[in-house]
């Protein structure tokens, strides 16, 4: 995913991004501010992406470990889950990373 328009200021910014090559297709639209995601005790409610390699699972979750908001730690899950990982955005909300799933890059692949 890449980022394929924003506009405001810091602390009101409106961000536009989408996968490379699908930028007239589907476009996630991240507006900050508002209050925090409130999950109750064991919501598992997330957004996922498929990525493509266990490699940039990896990468993932050691930039999220190094700035403090990696949720879930890389594992690997039996299918259709594979492997994942989730990191927790300033809002509350969470984001997880997967491959290997049937969907996107990977799909379907044993490890």
């Amino acid at each position: 995913m890449k980022e394929v328009h924003s506009h405001g200021t810091a602390s009101e910014r409106t961000v536009w991004i989408a996968e490379e090559g699908r930028e007239t297709d589907f476009v996630l639209v991240l507006v900050s501010g508002g209050s925090k995601q409130k999950r109750a005790e064991g919501d598992m409610t997330h957004y996922g992406f498929a990525v493509a390699s266990r490699a940039e699972i990896d990468e993932i979750a050691a930039r999220a470990r190094e700035e403090g908001c990696l949720y879930w730690v890389p594992l690997e899950l039996p299918p259709p889950v594979g492997y994942l990982c989730a990191v927790e955005d300033p809002d509350g909300y969470i984001i997880e990373f997967s491959y290997g799933q049937p969907l996107g890059p990977g799909a379907m692949e044993q490890p």
